[in-house]
């Protein structure tokens, strides 16, 4: 049994898994705090590493491709407050963290565990019902269906479109991106036969991210949806013949206020007409989009 306890967690070795539990400082990223507790097989292990610092070191662990969906929701996106790879170590732990480093790979050794890529998750994903609200919109996830809703902060034809309901089945791929300087991240569900190069601003299938506290949490939901999506090793093995897209009928919009500017409606009505034309939107979320504002005209 190798053990290191650090104020940003504790791992824990006992030759077949290991134990990753965060610790309680302030440091510690809302994401590890929100996930408590993993255990990763032996098995899904590609090497381990311990970085020297000044201050402090690193213990980081290297998984094998398609082992986590977590890592393959975020693309390896994760930051250092988030990664639950990652451990910061103390310079007076730096013997107990080379010696935890040394157990972990004999026992790869042994187990001539290797480091190529698996094709079946080995890790089962963050645990579901799950629900965040971050950005534009709030993300829930049942294990069947995923359900976005909108807030006060939502562009207005979006909104207006209403909540969806989108049906596992549905969905092909789930796409995590954080918020990047003046960039915003998102969390995107494609949905097959209905591609989009709509912003996720627009997007009624997206919810946008603006840098902000809560925004990692996005990446447990993307998680969660991709470890119950057919692993990405199944591509390799050549299309597969697709059903016709089943998208959720959107929710009536309310009444808009009486006060809504009939001049913005118009130049939002343009700026839709723009995109449309430029590709951005497709058929269908123009449509929508235009079809909410009328309403509201």
């Amino acid at each position: 049994m190798a053990e290191i306890i650090q104020r940003d967690g504790t791992w824990a070795f006992d030759g077949d898994a290991l134990r990753l539990t965060p610790g309680r400082d302030k440091s510690v990223g809302l994401l590890r705090r929100t996930l408590g507790e993993l255990v990763v097989p032996l098995g899904a292990l590609a090497g381990i590493s311990f970085e020297h610092g000044k201050k402090s070191g690193r213990l980081r662990l290297r998984l094998r491709d398609g082992a986590d969906p977590l890592l393959h929701a975020t693309g390896g996106r994760l930051t250092e407050p988030h990664d639950p790879y990652q451990l910061v170590v103390e310079p007076d732990r730096y013997g107990v963290a080379e010696y935890f480093v040394d157990e972990v790979r004999n026992a790869l050794l042994l187990d001539e565990v290797p480091a190529d890529p698996v094709d079946a998750y080995l890790l089962p994903g963050p645990s579901v019902p799950l629900s965040v609200s971050a950005g534009d919109g709030t993300v829930s996830f049942d294990g069947e269906r995923v359900r976005l809703e909108w807030n006060w902060k939502t562009e207005d034809a979006k909104a207006a479109a209403g909540a969806r309901t989108l049906a596992l089945g549905d969905i092909t791929a789930v796409e995590w991106q954080p918020a990047a300087g003046l960039d915003n991240g998102h969390l995107r569900f494609h949905l097959r036969n209905a591609p989009t190069k709509a912003p996720a601003k627009y997007d009624p299938n997206a919810v946008e991210l603006w840098g902000f506290k809560k925004d990692p949490l996005m990446a447990l939901v993307a998680a969660a949806v991709q470890a119950r999506l057919p692993h990405p090793a199944a591509a390799a093995d050549g299309p597969r013949p697709e059903e016709p897209a089943a998208l959720a009928a959107p929710t009536p919009a309310a009444p808009a206020p009486a006060e809504d500017d009939h001049d913005a409606l118009l130049r939002r009505l343009r700026e839709l007409g723009e995109l449309h034309r430029s590709g951005v939107l497709t058929d269908e979320e123009f449509s929508l989009a235009k079809q909410a504002i009328l309403k509201r005209m």
